[in-house]
């Protein structure tokens, strides 16, 4: 059976910004309440079984403030889905465990924040074009000083920052697979043919694709973990495939059916990966989120980065890069490009010292080999 019961306790301010719709004070809320136990596959059989759906419920509960809260000493922007909430949270609690002054209670605060990419959710993201849909509002935010600091998934991170920020920090990276969720199919391979698999990632459609061309492959699958899973159960789709980080991070690794090696799918730039930016004249701030920054993961994602900028990459292309530390100590990087219907793959790799600079080198160079090979029109093909 699915359920979903999510209660988030927020602090309403009648005068905050159009798109800032909530704030959430220090200890008001934990990461506890965003485990959702959605969609349990521990008893999987290869038997198409219909789940009894739980209707998915929001509980939002106001609490009026009866008398004034100290002011905040960091007021942390971030977008409102479980997943982006607990990613703040994890900001929050390191934060807390390294300053002893943002331990105390009400020194950090979290505002929540309504993206372009959460307010359109009926069409694919490549058709709604752009970019930056959702980090804009929160860069508007930062920039206007009604937050200090924003918390984003790398991932959806452009590959410009604005005039006017900087990301000096990236937390320690997650696990950058992607995992199966299937009730009726152990893998990919084991789905017959025809069998509709529900993505919002062309990256994820093309590599699908390429190796499965009998599969049928939703594109506007969208929504948060908790959505995408009651589609799941409704019968939408035969299958799907979300980040493992991510339900590593909402604790809802109880839903994966299967977990996909790095070479059968390889992950998003910088996937995993959370970035922390603030403004670039607020030292303080810098100071803080610096003290957080894990080098290893941020290096990776400044290789990873250089790809995709060389290539230009946008929701309309498919491209996949990931940058390790191989087992001698040195960077192994790994980048695809894809035509959309997945008939042509490019694949390239580079291995040079984990080192920054040589590490950019070998993002741009790949990036340039890969669009010397791919020609002219093919990512339109």
């Amino acid at each position: 059976m699915l359920c979903a019961l999510f209660e988030m306790k927020t602090l309403c301010c009648s005068s905050a910004p159009s798109t800032l719709i909530g704030h959430v004070h220090g200890s008001s809320f934990s990461n506890s309440a965003l485990a959702l136990p959605f969609l349990k596959t521990s008893s999987f059989s290869k038997a198409s079984t219909k789940l009894r759906v739980g209707v998915t419920k929001a509980s939002v509960a106001v609490e009026q403030q009866t008398q004034q809260t100290k002011v905040a000493l960091i007021r942390i922007g971030t977008r409102g889905s479980p997943l982006a909430l607990a990613q703040a949270y994890e900001t929050r609690d390191k934060l807390m465990a390294s300053h002893s002054e943002l331990a105390e209670e009400g020194a950090i605060q979290i505002v929540i924040i309504k993206t372009t990419g959460d307010k359109i959710l009926s069409q694919p993201l490549a058709d709604i074009g752009g970019k930056g849909l959702f980090t804009k509002e929160i860069d508007e935010a930062l920039l206007n000083s009604e937050v200090d600091i924003a918390v984003h998934s790398m991932k959806d991170v452009p590959t410009y920052l604005p005039d006017g920020t900087i990301l000096p920090c990236n937390l320690e990276r997650e696990d950058v697979r992607d995992a199966f969720i299937s009730l009726s199919a152990t893998s990919l391979a084991d789905l017959p043919s025809g069998s509709v698999v529900g993505t919002a990632s062309l990256r994820r459609k093309s590599q699908i694709l390429h190796r499965y061309p009998s599969l049928n492959v939703q594109e506007n699958f969208r929504g948060n973990v908790q959505t995408r899973l009651r589609k799941l159960n409704e019968g939408v789709v035969q299958a799907t495939l979300l980040a493992l980080a991510g339900l590593k991070r909402l604790n809802m690794t109880e839903n994966v059916t299967s977990t996909l090696s790095i070479d059968d799918m390889l992950p998003a730039v910088a996937q995993g990966a959370i970035g922390i930016a603030c403004r670039s004249n607020d030292d303080k701030m810098a100071e803080y989120i610096a003290s957080l920054n894990h080098e290893e993961t941020r290096l990776a994602v400044v290789c990873e980065r250089a790809f995709l900028t060389t290539l230009d990459g946008s929701c309309r292309t498919p491209i996949a890069g990931y940058a390790c530390r191989n087992e001698d100590g040195n960077c192994l990087f790994r980048g695809l490009v894809a035509s959309p219907d997945g008939t042509r793959v490019l694949e390239t790799s580079r291995v040079g010292p984990y080192a920054v600079e040589d590490m950019i080198e070998m993002g741009k160079d790949a990036g340039k080999e890969l669009l010397s090979r791919a020609g002219p029109g093919f990512f339109s093909s």
